[in-house]
């Protein structure tokens, strides 16, 4: 991974000694509070994959309308049984979809991106953040590669059921919705990635209709 220039977590950073927030929690929390984003949450109906502990508290004291907590494999009670490939709510539900470091897990990448396409209302936002590598051209993802042993092997985790490539935002858009990236250098200039443990190669990476 280090080879091929991996864009997402990095081991040697990750949590937080103090709280256990995550790179990715850490990153995604600059960007929504320098952007503004966060405060247009309020009255908003949010549909958010694979929730973090640290950022839903953050997140919903914004006043979100509906916060709906989604897993496919939920830890507690506050989250819904939800298959992110079949999302049982009515087209353009939600203002916004979040599914932060989740789209490289699922089965069906194209499935996965029409639901949340088709659940996003005309004026939403999807945040769909995922780790993508600069040294491939293209994704790499083959059905054949199913056991923890060989997807470790091929895609870094033995978890991930892809290993994105340069084409990540085409690949995500689902030649449905239009990418909006913003760049660590364009917000968070001023923050220091070392001290916040955190990666400047990361994009914020957002959709819309």
């Amino acid at each position: 991974m280090s080879a091929l220039h991996m864009v997402g977590s990095d081991l040697d950073h990750f949590a937080c000694p103090r709280c256990g927030a995550t790179d990715r929690d850490r990153h995604l929390h600059l960007y929504l509070h320098r952007s503004g984003l966060a405060k247009t949450l309020e009255g908003k109906r949010i549909l958010h994959f694979a929730p973090e502990k640290r950022l839903v508290p953050w997140l919903g004291s914004f006043g979100p309308a509906e916060h709906v907590l989604a897993d496919l494999c939920p830890q507690n009670d506050i989250v819904r049984k939800i298959d992110i490939e079949a999302i049982p709510f009515e087209d353009g539900y939600f203002d916004w979809v979040i599914a932060n470091h989740v789209l490289e897990h699922v089965s069906s990448l194209e499935r996965a991106t029409r639901e949340i396409a088709r659940v996003l209302s005309p004026s939403g936002t999807a945040l769909l953040q995922t780790p993508w590598c600069k040294g491939l051209a293209h994704t790499i993802e083959d059905p054949a590669v199913i056991s923890p042993e060989a997807r470790l092997q091929l895609y870094g985790q033995d978890d991930h059921a892809r290993l994105f490539g340069r084409d990540v935002y085409e690949r995500l858009s689902g030649n449905t919705l239009r990418y909006e990236p913003v760049t660590h250098a364009a917000l968070l200039a001023d923050v220091d990635p070392q001290r916040y443990g955190v990666n400047p190669d990361e994009d914020l990476m957002l959709f819309r209709h």
